[in-house]
């Protein structure tokens, strides 16, 4: 098998999380507009911010695919078709469906634009995948639940043009590839179209139908038990093994994620992909692991790729929080550099900046100001301008986030 460089494919949840995913070195990246999307939660993007975002893009050789993996009711239908060929005019490269009704109004109606076949559709098996590509699919995002060992055997199966995408980082459903009822059962939420309310991360007790206002626990823990909560997957790792498969895009998932989210795990993965597209038979340098550690997860695992269950947390529903994000630099002003606050921090406070293209660095928060250029030993309120004085070279866009064992004050 031709040995073939990962495509980096990140989320964007709106116009902040989509140059953040295209500065910190995404390859391409999935969104929605307002209709037809598997994540109502985020913003998304309008009509006229879908076109400024691929016009973007594009300026920066990144491609652009559009989420219309919902399963759309007939009412919806008449939308659709006009939806398809904005995009497709708006110059958007790809499709991500989950319905072959939308697949054939996507061929007829936009039939320059490239169809995927999202991890909703379930493929599982060489067989599907082929039938996609023969209705006109250039690429599979297969299910989460395909060990790697049977997506090779896929990849050798399958016409060599057909594409296949796979999660390697992000949250896992407890439902087979996100095919999931509770949400609706319990919320009126329907997680089929976009508008999961989570449940699987709610705190369960049992209840007995004679004795309703008695709970019982069914965990050994006073607070109840997490029992659908599945872990997060990391494949950051195993990199090698998943392009040794024959996986052509390695996607992330987030797009209800933060920016900050976003901009920390695609340069990552950047980083770790092209690390080991240079050595593919070393280990994954400790600092960019330790990146993946500076985000908000719950606790990781490898999914379902090496033939194991990927896990749950049933003791607790709460993510694991190593770092804060504390400040975003927006510029240089003569010696300082001009920061807006996301969360307090302190003068003599150590942080660790995240910047594009580059190793993050370590330094030391001394000499700040405020917004009127008066001293100040601390930076308390939400948005507030902080002048810093330093000699660093920080770009625009820059994060600033700190070590939480490591706060003052």
């Amino acid at each position: 098998m031709e040995r073939r460089k990962p495509e980096l494919l990140a989320p964007a949840g709106d116009m902040e999380r989509l140059r953040a995913a295209v500065d910190y070195g995404a390859d391409a990246v999935y969104l929605g507009g307002k209709n037809f999307g598997m994540r109502s939660a985020p913003a998304n993007f309008s009509c006229q911010e879908l076109e400024e975002g691929v016009a973007l893009c594009h300026r920066r050789g990144v491609k652009v695919y559009v989420t219309c993996n919902t399963l759309p009711r007939n009412q919806e239908l008449p939308e659709m078709a006009p939806f398809l060929k904005f995009c497709q005019e708006a110059g958007v490269d790809g499709f991500i469906l989950s319905d072959l009704g939308v697949m054939a109004l996507a061929k007829k109606h936009a039939p320059q634009v490239e169809r995927h076949i999202s991890t909703q559709f379930g493929v599982v098996n060489y067989a599907a995948a082929q039938a996609c590509f023969e209705l006109g699919a250039s690429r599979v995002v297969l299910a989460r639940e395909v060990p790697l060992s049977e997506i090779r055997e896929i990849r050798e199966k399958v016409d060599p043009r057909l594409e296949l995408e796979a999660f390697a980082h992000g949250s896992m459903c407890v439902s087979f590839s996100g095919r999931c009822l509770l949400s609706n059962y319990l919320t009126g939420r329907d997680a089929n179209r976009g508008q999961c309310a989570q449940p699987c991360r709610w705190e369960y007790t049992l209840v007995e139908k004679e004795r309703p206002q008695r709970e019982f626990e069914i965990f050994q823990e006073e607070r109840g038990t997490y029992i659908f909560n599945s872990n997060d997957m990391r494949m950051i790792q195993h990199i090698p093994a998943m392009m040794e498969a024959g996986i052509s895009s390695l996607k992330l998932e987030g797009r209800a994620k933060s920016a900050y989210y976003v901009a920390c795990v695609t340069q990552a993965y950047r980083r770790a992909i092209d690390f080991f597209w240079e050595h593919p038979e070393e280990e994954l340098p400790a600092s960019i692991l330790e990146e993946t550690e500076k985000i908000s997860h719950r606790t990781y695992s490898t999914g379902f790729y090496f033939g194991d269950e990927p896990g749950e947390m049933p003791d607790r529903g709460q993510y694991t929080r190593n770092y804060e994000l504390v400040a975003i630099c927006q510029g240089r002003e003569g010696d300082y550099l001009r920061l807006t606050q996301r969360n307090r921090f302190f003068a003599g406070q150590e942080v660790d900046i995240l910047q594009p293209g580059r190793e993050p660095v370590l330094a030391t928060l001394d000499q700040l100001k405020n917004g009127d250029w008066e001293p100040i030993d601390k930076a308390p309120h939400a948005e507030m301008t902080v002048y810093w004085k330093t000699d660093l070279e920080v770009q625009p866009g820059a994060y600033l986030r700190v070590k939480k064992a490591a706060r003052s004050g």
